[in-house]
């Protein structure tokens, strides 16, 4: 996929800065009936935006969206149940869903088979992102007393599929969105590329 216009750029920065918003403050999803959406944006804004300050902003977006809803609830953020050392190891997780995204983007087009990779890259990027974040809660978060690998592997079991799942949904309906987008308007290409 060539480098999107300035003004399609900013255009899915937005529109993906508030599906992560709407899906990720509880109150907001549990209204909506909406899961957490943030996996899939942070894949999509590798595939779509590329340009790594646009990872750091959808970081510091999700830590921000964490910190208001935690505080929302009367709560101190490094006191909340899941704020432990682990999760640093976001920084990982988003990161393995930014970059896997980003390293398939040159080969997005809104053919079957282009689409079909984006997604088979996609749960690989969901299955490695969840790896990081759930392993490091488990081994590093000091919620679970005598950690041992087959409790760990039944909990991986209990909800993998899951949150990939929901990722992988995610990613779908926008890459169908994108496929019916792409073939009925050309996307306007922005004159160099935009991927430092």
């Amino acid at each position: 996929m060539n480098a999107l216009s300035r003004s399609v750029h900013y255009s899915l920065f937005t529109a993906l800065a508030a599906v992560m918003v709407a899906t990720r403050f509880h109150h907001f999803g549990d209204a909506l009936h909406l899961p957490d959406a943030s996996m899939a944006v942070f894949f999509l804004g590798g595939l779509w935006l590329r340009k790594h300050l646009g990872f750091v902003a959808f970081l510091v977006l999700a830590v921000a969206i964490d910190w208001i809803a935690i505080q929302a609830q009367g709560k101190s953020f490094f006191q909340h149940y899941c704020v432990t050392p682990s999760y640093a190891f976001l920084l990982l997780a988003y990161a393995a869903l930014w970059y896997g995204g980003r390293a398939y983007a040159q080969r997005l087009q809104a053919t079957p088979r282009a689409l079909l990779g984006a997604l088979a890259v996609g749960l690989v990027a969901a299955t490695v992102s969840f790896l990081i974040s759930n392993g490091a809660f488990y081994w590093l978060g000091g919620r679970y007393e005598d950690p041992n690998l087959s409790q760990y592997l039944a909990r991986v079991w209990q909800w993998g599929p899951l949150f990939v799942r929901t990722t992988l949904s995610y990613i779908a309906v926008a890459l169908a969105a994108y496929a019916l987008i792409a073939r009925a308007l050309p996307l306007r290409v922005a004159p160099r590329d935009a991927q430092a």
